[in-house]
């Protein structure tokens, strides 16, 4: 029910996109990275839809997965700033991003109701272990037993909130990618919520 409820909050972001195409529309973000690798990725799950076992996956696990990428792509053909993250959560969000051409993705810290400027490129969040987050749709929310950045493609309109029935954490979107510390050259440090809590906000990543 949750994967079925953020197909259709994706799908309803995209037909805003599509009806009232924004002001600052201009930036084409096919010709990166993410747009290839979702790509490349969707052609290889299409190609095995008929033996999804080869690539470890159950049927349906393939076909939510393919309903992810389309969505992943569909947001990076019709994006036309760069990636943003809010924080709609009650605690600072720290969150990667990175000011294109000038600096490399690093960590900032994101206040409550804080929105990333669109100069700036948010390239995803970053999570503390012991974080109760919705990470699987089809799954109960569980609390993270290891730090983990998530990723998300060029061009997401990236919403990170508490669930304040369940105090579990849900993003708007799924993100396209979660890591551990050691996977990617990202910085995956093992931070409690309160170390997150006492650094400044970073106001340089603001508009």
């Amino acid at each position: 029910m949750k994967f079925l409820r953020l197909v259709l909050v994706g799908l309803i972001v995209l037909m805003n996109f599509e009806i009232a195409p924004p002001s600052w529309a201009g930036k084409d973000f096919t010709k990166g990275a993410d747009y290839t690798e979702v790509t490349q990725e969707m052609t290889q799950l299409l190609q095995a839809q008929n033996t999804p076992e080869q690539l470890g996956y159950t049927q349906e696990a393939l076909q939510q997965r393919l309903a992810a990428l389309q969505i992943q792509q569909q947001i990076i053909r019709t994006a036309s700033k760069r990636a943003q993250c809010r924080n709609a959560t009650n605690h600072k969000l720290a969150v990667y991003a990175n000011l294109p051409k000038k600096t490399p993705t690093s960590i900032y810290f994101l206040e409550p109701g804080k929105i990333t400027d669109d100069d700036w490129d948010c390239d995803g969040v970053y999570l503390p272990t012991g974080t109760i987050v919705a990470t699987n749709p089809t799954e109960p929310s569980q609390p993270l037993t290891t730090p983990i950045a998530f990723k998300i493609v060029d061009g997401t309109q990236f919403v990170t909130s508490t669930n304040f029935q369940t105090g579990a954490i849900e993003f708007n979107v799924l993100p396209a990618k979660q890591f551990h510390a050691g996977e990617v050259a990202w910085a995956i440090p093992n931070w409690t919520q309160a170390q997150i809590d006492a650094n400044p906000a970073s106001q340089e990543i603001l508009d």
